[in-house]
């Protein structure tokens, strides 16, 4: 039961969190393209993996805050399937363009930002 305490907390302040950097990212710079969603699976990438790291390397991340954090606040933060859904709408609408920026650009932002929290998490951790 704690566990799933852990996990239903860190959701629900990572969805709100999401919904924040969303609402943010669209009174900032538009609606025109999908800046919030963007923001947060690349700030999510990078932190999935310098929690990680962490936690499997040294002492400072245990198995319950990496539980919080991980699968709870990281699963409410980030969003595959809104990425997925505002990629499907660019090209429904014929902005193929467009559409195949947002999800190259999407996925190399998180995988550059993981593979620097994977860095990060080593630097920290000494190895």
């Amino acid at each position: 039961m704690r566990k799933l305490l852990l996990v239903f907390f860190g959701g629900g302040f990572g969805s709100c969190a999401r919904y924040l950097a969303g609402a943010w990212a669209v009174e900032a710079l538009g609606p025109a393209f999908p800046y919030g969603t963007l923001a947060v699976n690349a700030i999510g990438s990078f932190l999935i993996a310098l929690i990680m790291e962490l936690s499997l390397t040294t002492q400072l991340v245990g198995p319950d805050l990496r539980l919080l954090l991980t699968t709870g606040v990281m699963g409410g933060f980030t969003t595959y399937s809104t990425f997925n859904y505002e990629s499907l709408g660019f090209f429904r609408q014929g902005a193929w363009l467009l559409g195949a920026t947002y999800v190259a650009s999407t996925v190399a932002l998180c995988f550059l930002l993981g593979l620097a929290g994977f860095a990060a998490g080593r630097a920290v951790s000494g190895g």
